[in-house]
């Protein structure tokens, strides 16, 4: 399975599905060291591929992150936060990154185990089980005592997976309890727990449970201060779901569909904390992706056969590993998409880490978006050494 196609599969945790704007200004951040290996006639060509992208997807605003050997070396913002304030768009404007929290969780999962307080193979529901009886009616549906902590973090539970009956995009007004118990009573495993892969937001969403039952802390608590913190991230948090829930500097999003969860301001983010409610600089996730890339044992928050594993894939399905989306050639990636958001989180076998992020959304536009940015990266002369290794996505 190619990059294209997987993205296509499991970009995002929605329903899969132009306006010329001012070049925003670069950053240089304090936790990482600019090099300046990029060309004025480079950049442009770079800006030139960006704006190609946001004229055919109809973006207001795209903005990215490039980060060779754990340095930051391009950081760039195109268009406007919002169409109505015709506000510049910036690095530091923060977006719904979607499904690209799932690497996150899966991190705030495996320092867990590191430090022994859960295991991979703990079983979630039942008498031995984490969660225990906490949610739902007994006995249990066929298989749901059988799922372990590995099964979530793989999508191979069994059930629950991101088509139309999608439990996270159902019943609106629930809360985490609520829906997680209402799904256990109503939505019953297709398969046996590890023998089948299914994308599943709610598997993500019961590690956010995990983690919070484990640690009694709440999970955007407890990941801010294991996780983001030590990667020198202060800005993240959980989303709001209304246009007056905006965080600052949070941009505006725009829907591009008709139909059901299309409306940005209409589908409960909040909820989805664990397995796509986070917001983010790409800068930010680029420092989250190079303190666990497993270059440098020096700056990785994770031991390196921590990180082996989580970017090890199962058994089901040879091209998503433990949070991640993986290929022979070494690449890890996730792809986030979600009413108004397109999200792109990559590091390369070739020491790249680079995250983009919009605030729109459309058919098409995650594997678009991760197209774009290995055409900007093949701009740079100096950083084709490191990638003619590798066969860019076509």
């Amino acid at each position: 399975m190619n990059r294209r196609t997987a993205l296509k599969r499991i970009a995002g945790c929605g329903i899969a599905l132009g306006i010329a704007g001012l070049v925003g200004k670069q950053r240089i951040l304090t936790a990482l060291s600019r090099n300046n290996e990029i060309q004025q006639s480079e950049q442009e060509a770079m800006a030139s591929v960006a704006e190609d992208f946001r004229g055919k997807f109809a973006v207001p605003g795209l903005s990215i992150a490039i980060a060779q050997n754990g340095r930051l070396a391009y950081e760039q913002a195109f268009g406007v936060a919002g169409r109505d304030s015709r506000e510049e768009l910036t690095p530091s404007h923060l977006f719904r990154i979607a499904s690209v929290s799932k690497p996150i969780t899966s991190a705030a999962i495996f320092s867990l185990i590191e430090k022994g307080r859960v295991r991979s193979e703990d079983r979630v529901f039942g008498t031995d089980g984490i969660l225990g009886a906490e949610y739902g009616k007994q006995p249990y549906g066929p298989g749901v005592e059988q799922i372990t902590i590995d099964h979530l973090l793989t999508h191979t539970s069994g059930g629950w997976d991101n088509g139309p009956d999608d439990p996270m995009f159902s019943n609106v007004g629930m809360n985490h309890a609520q829906l997680i118990s209402w799904t256990l009573n109503n939505q019953p495993l297709k398969n046996p727990p590890g023998k089948v892969y299914a994308y599943s937001n709610f598997g993500y969403c019961l590690l956010g449970r995990v983690i919070e039952k484990i640690t009694g802390q709440l999970y955007s608590d407890h990941v801010q201060s294991t996780i983001l913190s030590p990667c020198g991230i202060t800005d993240m948090r959980i989303a709001g779901n209304t246009m007056n829930d905006r965080a600052p500097r949070e941009v505006t999003y725009y829907g591009q569909g008709q139909g059901p969860y299309q409306n940005p301001y209409e589908i409960n983010v909040r909820r989805m904390d664990s397995h796509g409610g986070w917001i983010a600089t790409p800068s930010d996730l680029v420092r989250f992706a190079i303190h666990v890339d497993g270059f440098d044992v020096s700056r990785n928050i994770l031991k390196p056969e921590t990180i082996r594993k989580m970017a090890t894939p199962s058994d089901a399905n040879p091209n998503y590993a433990r949070g991640w989306m993986v290929n022979t050639k070494g690449h890890w990636w996730h792809g986030g998409d979600l009413a108004g958001t397109t999200a792109i989180l990559v590091r390369t076998s070739s020491h790249f880490c680079w995250a983009a992020l919009t605030n729109t959304r459309r058919e098409g536009t995650v594997s678009a978006l991760d197209d774009m940015v290995w055409e900007m990266v093949s701009k740079v002369s100096a950083w084709r050494t490191a990638l003619a290794k590798n066969v860019l996505p076509g």
